[in-house]
């Protein structure tokens, strides 16, 4: 039976932590930033973790691991 190919879109959206969760980037940073506080601009360049759910099983999947 053949490997299963990574989906290159979630691939590029996602990345794998040490301990095997999942992390996203956070959406809104692209425009618009100047009405949005400093405080929120810098939290949106953090990382967000995503729920360890039948979401994150199906991207653990698609990812090949």
């Amino acid at each position: 039976m053949p490997k299963q190919k990574t989906k290159k879109a979630i691939a590029k959206r996602f990345r794998r932590t040490g301990t095997g969760k999942l992390l996203r980037s956070r959406g809104g940073k692209s425009h618009l930033a100047t009405s949005k506080t400093r405080k929120r601009k810098r939290n949106l360049r953090r990382a967000k973790v995503v729920t360890p759910d039948l979401v994150s099983r199906k991207f653990s999947a698609m990812l090949g691991k």
